[in-house]
């Protein structure tokens, strides 16, 4: 899937990364066996980014805006304090499922609740504020979450957008397709909003990560 950086690259990252632990090495393996599109799982070293920035940001409530398997919500657990939970947004309830039965096989069955529906109708019923949101679902709608999950963002509050390098497609393809131009857009717009501070990173498939700029709403 990534194609931004070499695989040999990319494993040695992965190789120098600690191991997953077992309950989440079990959820990727049936989730390549019995789940269509498993490369929409969050892998070793993005599930360990995750993890790292829910500890050193001390969050406390993180929304997530798409579940799949559950990988990045199982892995964000692990960085929260006690207390810490996680709202899971996601739109297919078979795949849910799948999620349900892995949280509930994990030590940190009581910090992830899954919510099935519409993100943005979830999060419209949902008060915040968060302190962490990472936005991994429908690419066209990114820009929607964006603006959905920004007015309940905590003082401090984090949002991380995953796959904004779309595998170099956001600067390799001369017609892109609706969900690429919708990154494109996405990209060019954080970069000058005059609310906001972002930063792109080249981790797995891309994460950019936004704050409020300093006076920001």
């Amino acid at each position: 899937m990534n194609g931004i950086i070499r695989p040999e690259v990319e494993r040695y990252a992965e190789e120098h990364t600690t191991p997953p632990p077992p309950h989440l090495r079990d959820l990727a393996e049936q989730t390549r066996e019995s789940l269509s599109s498993p490369w929409m799982m969050t892998g070793a070293v993005e599930g360990r980014f995750l993890e790292l920035l829910v500890f050193a940001s001390t969050a406390r409530s993180v929304l997530e805006i798409g579940t799949f398997s559950g990988y990045s919500s199982l892995s964000m657990a692990a960085g929260l304090p006690a207390g810490g939970h996680i709202v899971s947004c996601e739109i297919d309830p078979e795949v849910a499922e799948v999620a349900r039965g892995h949280i509930a096989a994990s030590p940190y069955a009581d910090r992830i609740e899954i919510r099935v529906g519409p993100a943005l109708d979830t999060v419209a019923d949902l008060p915040g504020p968060f302190d962490l949101v990472f936005i991994d679902a429908d690419k066209v709608a990114y820009r929607d979450y964006l603006e959905a999950v920004l007015p309940k963002l905590s003082e401090r509050g984090l949002i991380a957008i995953d796959n904004t390098l779309w595998s170099g497609r956001v600067v390799d393809e001369a017609e892109p397709d609706e969900r690429t131009r919708a990154l494109v857009e996405l990209n060019d717009a954080l970069r000058v909003d005059p609310r906001l501070v972002c930063v792109q990173l080249t981790v797995r498939d891309g994460i950019t990560l936004v704050r409020r700029a300093p006076g920001g709403v």
